[in-house]
């Protein structure tokens, strides 16, 4: 399953920088497939694709916020997902609506970084 930030988030920031796949945002901005990843274009969905590089809407405007398509779990480079180790209010918690197995993390990791 992916990590999501509750809104009980204090916009601290020391989840962004600790995720491996920069798949935390601080809320209102826009984010890439592309940042911190290995993603030229990606197919979506609805099959649509769309370059990496492009502007996709913030999940949330006022929160920091994780983008499930891009969060492992930090599975393949930590032992636990990092923003939950240093989020001092305990808001980045499983997302109950995602569930992913360690294999399917794994292959994410290996599609968002090219390896």
């Amino acid at each position: 399953m992916a990590i999501m930030i509750t809104d009980e988030c204090i916009n601290c920031g020391a989840c962004e920088p600790e995720c491996p796949n920069t798949a935390i945002y601080e809320g209102g901005v826009e984010w890439t497939w592309a940042g911190g990843t290995e993603l030229n274009e990606v197919e979506l969905e609805d099959g649509s694709v769309v370059s990496g590089d492009e502007p996709q809407e913030p999940v949330s405007d006022e929160f920091y916020y994780i983008v499930s398509g891009k969060c492992t779990e930090c599975t393949g480079f930590h032992e636990e997902p990092q923003c939950a180790a240093v989020c001092p209010v305990d808001c980045c918690v499983d997302d109950p609506d995602i569930r992913e197995s360690e294999e399917e993390l794994l292959d994410k990791k290996q599609w968002l970084h090219a390896e």
